[in-house]
């Protein structure tokens, strides 16, 4: 083989290599996934549809405490340089939707009920026989959140596609046409697809394992830990202890399906921890924070940390260019697909039950290493080292994680979600 050659292959395929210790990451047949037929058609009796709070609704409830009237809400958006005739036309365009689906649910005779975001709670859950996440990503994390069941089914509508990205909903072309999709789904035409979730285990001391909730609130640093410190103390009342401490592994109601991060509150202060990979030698760490995700999770914000841009390429192929005196292309396209074929070594299957660990902008000093800034794994241990720490689940859940605290983070098979792929 060639200098050329061998650095060509280093460029475009060397990043494939990383992913092998997960098995068979990267070929066709893994980005398909384990995705099965269904032995018989969808065909639920009772479907919850959680609907999400669109911004207009936020802004109203925001202000209700101060009895705005719709004029005063429409003085105050614009002050603030929003559009109220633009939120309210977004609004209307979700609720137009989320009465397609119900038409279309009832239509087939079955019984619906439709559950805004704050209402959806476990009774929900145990109620329906399926449920109909009715928004977009963040509606649809919501919603698994709550499904310990590999038999409950969950199904996304985006109902604002232009507005929101909905990569874990059905194709948009079904957000105008539910009834076709449907229709599809009874008779059978889709195929399951077992996302994998991350479970977590807490141990140590000055462990608090009540969650706060982040889905409905837009907290300030400030609201936050008081909200972190009001749950620690209803905690202690509840439990008669100063300090909450567990001595084994106790494992947290929550399942994450896309990613775990683990930083300090205030983000300008970096993160101090200690991490182990797959029973590994302990390592001591300072960084930005860890973010631990699965393979629905790779293609969010995972993805968007460690993906590299056209301009850092080419600045390495130029610096590869010099030290070898190598005739390296530097033309667009050549760059344009070494970044994509780097960027999408870090996307794997969400059936895959293997983690992606992230440490994020490590310090490396002569007291701090990073031997591996990223990687699979099958399971990673951290101990907090942190003064303000949170350990946020999907973006939505939030729990402390200051010094003292172990989190053990792995996956289960039992933990799977069950969704569709039409």
């Amino acid at each position: 083989m060639t200098r050329r050659s061998l650095l060509f292959n280093i460029l475009c395929v060397g990043t494939r290599a990383a992913a092998l210790p997960c098995g068979r990451l990267h070929s066709p047949q893994a980005m398909r996934g384990v995705a099965s037929r269904p032995v018989s058609g969808f065909k639920p009796s009772k479907v919850a549809v959680v609907t999400k709070t669109t911004r207009y609704e936020f802004e109203q409830q925001r202000y209700r405490f101060a009895g705005l009237s719709e004029v005063d809400l429409k003085q105050l958006l614009a002050m603030k340089g929003s559009s109220y005739s633009g939120l309210l036309e977004r609004h209307n365009i979700h609720t137009r939707n989320v009465e397609h689906i119900v038409k279309s649910l009832k239509k087939k005779g079955i019984e619906v009920r439709v559950v805004r975001r704050g209402e959806y709670d476990e009774e929900v859950v145990r109620w329906a026989d399926a449920i109909i996440s009715a928004g977009g990503d963040g509606t649809m994390l919501l919603v698994a959140s709550k499904v310990f069941s590999k038999e409950k089914p969950i199904v996304g509508v985006n109902t604002d596609p232009e507005r929101s990205e909905g990569h874990l909903c059905l194709p948009v072309c079904y957000t105008h046409a539910f009834s076709e999709a449907l229709e599809r789904l009874q008779r059978g035409e889709f195929r399951w697809q077992w996302r994998q979730r991350i479970r977590l285990h807490l141990e140590g001391t000055g462990i608090n394992p009540t969650p706060v909730d982040l889905h409905e609130q837009q907290m300030s640093l400030e609201q936050h830990n008081r909200a972190h410190r009001i749950t620690t103390l209803e905690s202690r009342r509840e439990t008669g202890t100063r300090d909450e401490s567990f001595s084994e592994p106790n494992l947290l109601p929550v399942r994450s399906l896309n990613e775990i991060f683990i930083g300090e509150s205030l983000s300008s202060r970096a993160s101090y921890y200690e991490i182990s990979v797959d029973d590994g030698p302990w390592e001591k760490q300072k960084s930005s924070g860890l973010s631990i995700c699965t393979g629905t999770g790779s293609k969010a914000w995972s993805y968007n940390i460690n993906k590299l841009v056209e301009q850092a390429v080419e600045d390495l192929l130029k610096i590869g260019k010099l030290q070898t005196g190598l005739d390296i292309p530097l033309d667009i396209g050549f760059i344009e697909r070494v970044t994509e074929e780097y960027n999408q070594s870090l996307v794997f299957s969400p059936e895959d039950q293997c983690l992606f660990f992230s440490v994020r902008e490590p310090i490396v000093n002569r007291v701090f290493s990073s031997i591996r800034q990223r990687g699979f794994a099958k399971k990673v241990c951290v101990r907090s080292r942190c003064w303000d720490a949170c350990m946020v689940v999907d973006g939505g859940t939030s729990f402390e994680f200051n010094d003292g605290a172990v989190a053990t983070i792995s996956m289960s098979e039992e933990d799977q979600l069950r969704t569709v792929l039409l």
